[in-house]
C-alpha cells in the first residue's frame, strides 16, 4: 500500500489526491506545514508527497516551487489539474437570523490559507468588508480554529471535504472569484508509480541555469526546443539563492525524455556551457477533459 503525505484532513490537496487515486487503497498521512510534506519523503517516512505548484488565479506558488529545486531532491512522478472549489464555513446555525436566513453582520473574523483567502476576496469585500482576516497554514486548520472557537462570528473558507470532516455546516457555495480556478499538483517521489486513469499527455520538467557574461544564451536555449518544434508550456525564472541576479529558467516541455527529440536538445543546450538539471518526466491528468469524457 502507497504511503502519501499531504496536506491536512480537508484541505484541496487531501481532495486532489483522493480523485488522483480513486478507490485505490492508500495509507495517507497528513502533515500541517509543506515542509513537513516534502520531508516526509525525502527522509523515507513516506512513498509520495502531494505538492501544489500552480493556480489559475494566484499563478506560482514560489515557496513550494523553491523547495523542489533547492531543499529536496525528489522527482515528479504525476501532474493533474484540480479545481479549487472554496466555501464560506461556519459553526452550525451561527450565521442566521430569527428567521433562518444567512446573515453575514454576525461574521467578526475569516480564516483561510492565504491563496483560498486571494481567491475569495470579491466575496469577502461584498458581503462582510467590516471582517478581520486571518491567514493559517491551511483550509483545513481554519475549518478547525472555527470550529474550536463557537459564537465569536468566526467563519473559514474551506472545502467541502473539509466542512464534512469537522462537522460544520457551509454558509455559501463556490464564494471562488473566478469559476475557472484550478490548482496544478505534482506527485514527487524516488519511484515511478502506475495511476488509474487516463493521462492526456507526457511533460519533462527540466531546470537550466545559463552560464554568466554570454549574451543572447537564454535566446539559444529556446532556439534549441523551437528548431525542434518541441512544445514549451511553461517558462519561469527563479532565483538562484547563491548570487544576487543570476537565475534558474524553470521549463516545462510537453514531451517525454525518452522521446528523439528531447534528449538532443538538452545536449544542445548542454553545450552552449549550461547546466540542465531534469525535475521529472511524468504523465498528466486533467479533472475536465476527464469529466467531459464521462459526460
Amino acid at each position: 500500500m502507497k504511503s502519501i503525505a499531504v496536506l491536512p484532513e480537508g484541505t484541496t490537496s487531501h481532495e486532489a489526491l483522493l480523485y488522483l487515486f480513486g478507490n485505490e487503497a492508500l495509507k495517507v498521512e497528513f502533515r500541517k506545514l509543506i515542509s513537513d510534506v516534502f520531508l516526509a519523503t525525502a527522509e523515507g517516512a513516506t512513498d509520495y508527497s502531494v505538492i501544489p505548484i500552480e493556480n489559475t488565479i494566484e499563478g506560482s506558488v514560489s515557496l513550494h516551487i523553491d523547495w523542489l529545486i533547492n531543499e529536496v531532491d525528489l522527482p515528479m512522478q504525476a501532474e493533474w489539474i484540480y479545481p479549487s472549489i472554496q466555501n464560506l464555513i461556519g459553526n452550525p446555525g451561527e450565521f442566521l437570523d430569527g428567521q433562518g436566513n444567512k446573515d453575514y453582520k454576525h461574521i467578526v473574523k475569516i480564516l483561510s490559507h492565504p491563496v483560498a483567502m486571494a481567491q475569495c476576496l470579491q466575496f469577502v469585500r461584498e458581503h462582510a468588508p467590516w471582517a478581520e482576516l486571518e491567514s493559517v497554514g491551511s483550509t483545513s486548520e481554519a475549518v478547525e480554529i472555527v470550529k474550536n472557537n463557537p459564537g465569536k462570528g468566526w467563519a473559514a473558507i474551506g472545502t467541502a471535504l473539509g466542512a464534512a470532516t469537522h462537522g460544520l455546516e457551509i454558509i455559501d457555495r463556490r464564494i471562488t472569484d473566478h469559476n475557472n480556478n484550478f490548482t496544478r499538483f505534482v506527485l514527487v517521489g524516488p519511484e515511478k508509480l502506475d495511476l488509474p486513469g487516463k493521462s492526456s499527455g507526457t511533460k519533462t520538467s527540466i531546470l537550466v541555469t545559463l552560464p554568466e557574461d554570454f549574451p543572447g544564451a537564454l535566446h539559444q536555449v529556446l532556439s534549441a526546443f523551437a528548431w525542434r518544434r518541441l512544445n514549451l508550456s511553461r517558462i519561469e525564472s527563479r532565483p538562484t539563492k547563491k548570487k544576487l541576479g543570476t537565475y534558474y529558467f524553470y521549463i516545462d516541455v510537453l514531451e517525454p525524455i525518452e522521446s528523439v527529440l528531447l534528449p538532443a536538445a538538452l545536449e544542445e543546450i548542454k553545450a552552449l556551457g549550461c547546466q540542465v538539471r531534469i525535475l521529472g518526466s511524468y504523465p498528466t491528468y486533467n479533472y475536465e477533459e476527464e469529466k467531459a469524457e464521462v459526460q
